[in-house]
């Protein structure tokens, strides 16, 4: 028993190069993702819409996850750096 296909529901255009990774927050609205541009990006799911754009990293953002209550990104990069984001969306 395996997982159907389904139909794509949105594309999230508007990083500049390849996207590492990508995190769903706690309540289901918003998407984050992590890019080889350096910066992460919020997504309000339902529309696709773009929220934001955080930058301040100087290295790929490999990484990226939601603190349990949503309002926080931890991101990190290759070159070692941590960082903790504080959202408000």
């Amino acid at each position: 028993m395996g997982y159907e296909h389904k139909r794509e529901l949105k594309s999230l255009i508007g990083h500049k190069h390849i996207v590492w990774s990508v995190a769903i927050s706690p309540d289901g609205k918003t998407l984050a993702s992590g890019s080889e541009d350096n910066t992460i990006r919020l997504w309000d799911i339902t529309t696709g819409e773009q929220l934001t754009t955080i930058t301040g990293h100087t290295a790929p953002v490999k990484c990226v996850n939601f603190s349990p209550d949503g309002t926080k990104v931890a991101s990190s990069t290759d070159d070692g750096a941590v960082f903790i984001w504080e959202i408000n969306i």
